[in-house]
């Protein structure tokens, strides 16, 4: 039997921008490249991993990609391969806040997609990955691109899962995304952890005032809009002090033109949002508010245009 192939590309994404929580994600120019071999004729799955996966020790049939693979077959109501051979690379840090997760579930559910003739879309892949997830900010934008809204079109039940509606956002081409990515990892369950289980209701109000400021913001790149949507009332409040040096980090990005800063998902990774022509000075004064805390941050420039999964013809 001829032997079964798919290589894909998924970018990562940084999610919530301040006042989108886990509705408002965006591409980041970081990628994941993963190739699936399929042959019927061996038994067993194999994980081959490089670049920032390289040091990753779980179990084949436990990594993401294999879930994602997983997910879809189920979808389509196909049986798994008894075969697959998994070759993974990626420029994604793992664990910072930028969507190393959901590249790895979009990635895996387009391999099945591509591999075995499905007929999914990215529309089914980036709900699958959502829904394993449970919110879509990160696998939307790392699906489609760009900068994406993701909303829940009902609740999950034990009968049927949730189910999303997707949008693009515009973003003003006036707009720079600067990163300051730290060594340390901080992992969705520790990040999930410290958020309380209600909020005021002053609190909400502002948090539905913020993230309207986001979407329009975005649009415009008005820095006022932008300046308040970043200043988070909602989850960035319980989850600053997972990140040392948060303040004085925000402090200096904003001295040095930022609009704002807040955490890049629910961090480590730090985001701020400023003009081209001062990304490179923001970035630096990211770096050494890290640095004043003893962390080495590599950074990262990029706009809203970055693509989505694209798989190789």
């Amino acid at each position: 039997m001829t032997a079964m192939r798919a290589t894909v590309h998924v970018p990562g994404s940084t999610s919530n921008l301040g006042g989108g929580f886990d509705c408002v994600g965006m591409a980041v120019n970081r990628w994941l490249t993963a190739t699936v071999v399929i042959d019927e004729s061996r038994m067993g799955v194999t994980m081959s991993r490089a670049g920032s996966l390289a040091s990753l020790t779980c179990d084949a049939a436990d990594d993401l990609l294999h879930t994602g693979f997983h997910a879809a077959c189920a979808r389509a109501g196909r049986a798994l391969p008894v075969h697959m051979a998994f070759d993974v690379t990626s420029t994604i840090p793992v664990a910072r806040g930028l969507g190393s997760s959901a590249a790895a579930l979009v990635a895996g559910a387009a391999l099945a997609d591509a591999a075995l003739s499905l007929g999914l879309g990215t529309h089914v892949i980036a709900t699958l990955a959502s829904q394993i997830e449970g919110h879509p900010d990160n696998a939307s934008p790392a699906a489609f691109g760009g900068a994406m809204l993701g909303v829940a079109r009902d609740d999950a039940t034990a009968f049927a899962p949730c189910t999303y509606t997707f949008s693009p956002l515009t973003v003003h081409a006036t707009l720079a995304f600067i990163f300051a990515v730290p060594p340390m990892e901080v992992t969705t369950a520790a990040a999930r952890a410290v958020l309380p289980a209600h909020v005021s209701f002053g609190d909400a109000v502002s948090a539905v005032q913020r993230s309207a400021a986001l979407v329009h913001g975005l649009a415009t790149g008005d820095a006022d809009l932008l300046a308040r949507a970043l200043d988070d009332v909602l989850h960035v409040p319980y989850r600053r002090q997972l990140v040392p040096g948060y303040d004085a980090i925000v402090q200096a990005a904003c001295a040095a033109g930022a609009f704002g800063g807040t955490l890049s998902g629910s961090g480590s990774a730090m985001l701020a949002i400023g003009r081209p022509e001062q990304a490179k000075e923001i970035a630096d004064a990211m770096q050494v508010a890290f640095a004043d805390v003893g962390l080495t941050a590599e950074t990262l420039v990029t706009d809203g245009a970055v693509g989505g999964l694209w798989t190789e013809p």
